[in-house]
């Protein structure tokens, strides 16, 4: 399905962490709905404003019944700083829904034992997809990594089998990596999002154990329709761009991990 785009409402902004974002709006084309691992990407700046590329934002939340979808993001930058500063009732312009996403229906099929794996801002997506994978009757369990304090944990209430939390500093849960919170060979399957390093630990620690692991990659964006190659990495069946090909790929693919 092509994207869509549309111009949006803010319903809700809020501030969950210091430098984190979680925005709320209505998507008036039910046409094209979202799944988990998603994105859209977002602008409420003109043309001929900066920064001159809209912002690709995963999908946290998706609610068909209110057509209302949400955004968990990090400021980083003159783009988000922009988009920080929306206020209920201002308008945005969104296109999407763009990239595969998880395709839940078939790792609830193929799959009982399944594992969250986040790190940082890159738990946002992962919101969506235990919604998802528990409407289809599987209850995955959660891990998590933050830097310093944890947010957005005390939805996972009423999803997720275990959670557990690791942070850089200590502050909060385990002190160490997250990937120091589970075994592999305990799921039938891992899903990760975080920093490329992270994923790409994870993603070996499941090679090893024989446990096969899917990643949802992050990388700079243009068009989001895989036509200006800007996002193009290399897998092992030849180049690939994140936007169009992804953003989720199984870990052998990317990071060359062999079970």
């Amino acid at each position: 399905m092509r994207a869509a785009c549309c111009k949006a409402t803010v319903l809700s902004h809020s501030a969950p962490a210091a430098d984190i974002r979680l925005l709320r709006v209505l998507w008036p084309d039910p046409g094209h709905a979202p799944h988990a691992g998603q994105f859209f990407t977002l602008r409420s700046w003109g043309v001929g404003e900066g920064p001159f590329l809209s912002r690709p934002i995963s999908v946290h939340k998706w609610e068909p019944e209110t057509l209302t979808v949400s955004f968990l993001y990090q400021i980083v930058g003159e783009g988000t700083a922009k988009l920080a500063a929306l206020r209920e009732g201002d308008a945005l312009q969104l296109t999407g829904p763009m990239g595969n996403g998880f395709d839940v229906p078939d790792i609830a099929a193929r799959y009982e034992k399944i594992a969250l794996v986040g790190g940082g801002i890159g738990t946002a997506p992962l919101y969506q997809l235990a919604r998802e994978l528990a409407a289809a009757g599987r209850t995955p369990d959660v891990f998590f990594g933050f830097r310093d304090e944890p947010y957005c944990m005390e939805q996972y209430r009423g999803l997720a089998g275990l959670v557990k939390v690791s942070t850089d500093s200590g502050r909060v849960g385990f002190h160490g990596f997250v990937t120091q919170l589970y075994d592999p060979a305990d799921y039938d399957v891992v899903l990760i999002c975080g920093p490329t390093p992270m994923m790409r630990n994870a993603a070996r620690l499941c090679a090893e154990k024989g446990t096969p692991c899917l990643v949802s990659l992050e990388k700079k964006m243009a068009c989001g329709i895989g036509a200006c190659l800007g996002c193009t990495i290399e897998t092992a069946s030849g180049a690939k761009s994140v936007c169009k090909d992804g953003p989720v790929f199984a870990g052998t693919e990317v990071f060359g991990w062999q079970t």
